[in-house]
């Protein structure tokens, strides 16, 4: 038996605390049944409709994709471009990305189905680890890259402290590698810190998030999180959320 709201969560259908607002409004009904009952627990064998359309239970599912450069973030897109469920064919199950990566940036992405795992993901103050590995155009002052260690002053707020390392700085070509460890997932947000000190990022890439790497992977490839790694991950948002 599983609280209601976990249970549509799981589905994919939404986060938990949306289910909870689905649930308060009505809008879910178990057996035939409205429900407006937080408390509620169902079994595998009840029948839940979420708007009048019963939810499938599907087996939860977790993958990590190299995105390449070029792919929407998404489940579809408007203008018929690439998205990164496309990269999965054979795949019966509802994925979705948690998080995105911009259209021009390339790396880590996971997709999954479950909608709580996704929401613990994401929230805020889990603060999980982001590395990227950023090319700009100029080289940057030591003092610059340490305004964006103690956190930046962006137009929608100060960004929390990053870990900054210049891996190489070509004086010829005028451009350097940086490599920036970020906990926030804000639109973007690679990019302005170092527009906001001067520097046009031309090309991002995530290579790690928490301590999951692109390790054995082309761009376009993916593989399917094991077990052991999914509990990882769970575990390092919860621990990080103390």
């Amino acid at each position: 038996m599983e609280r209601l709201q976990k249970v549509i969560a799981r589905a994919g259908i939404a986060s938990r605390r949306k289910a909870e607002e689905f649930i308060k409004e009505g809008k879910v009904k178990v057996n035939g049944k409205v429900v407006t009952e937080l408390g509620l627990k169902v079994s595998a064998s009840d029948k839940v409709e979420v708007n009048e359309i019963p939810i499938e239970k599907e087996e939860s599912v977790y993958f990590l994709l190299y995105k390449p450069r070029g792919v929407i973030s998404s489940v579809h897109d408007e203008k018929g471009r690439k998205v990164v469920v496309d990269f999965f064919p054979g795949i019966k199950e509802r994925i979705y990305p948690i998080g995105r990566l911009d259209y021009d940036t390339s790396g880590l992405l996971i997709l999954t189905n479950d909608g709580e795992f996704a929401n613990l993901l994401m929230h805020p103050r889990n603060e999980i680890e982001k590395v990227y590995i950023a090319k700009i155009k100029g080289i940057p002052l030591k003092e610059n890259l340490r305004k964006l260690e103690k956190g930046i002053r962006l137009e929608d707020g100060k960004t929390a402290p990053a870990k900054v390392n210049m891996l190489s700085a070509d004086k010829k070509k005028q451009s350097a590698i940086i490599e920036i460890t970020i906990h926030e997932g804000r639109n973007r947000q690679v990019r302005r810190m170092f527009e906001a000190i001067g520097h046009e990022v031309v090309k991002l890439k995530r290579e790690r998030y928490g301590f999951l790497t692109l390790q054995g992977l082309k761009a376009g490839e993916a593989r399917e999180l094991s077990p052991h790694e999914v509990k990882q991950i769970r575990a390092l948002a919860l621990n990080q959320s103390k």
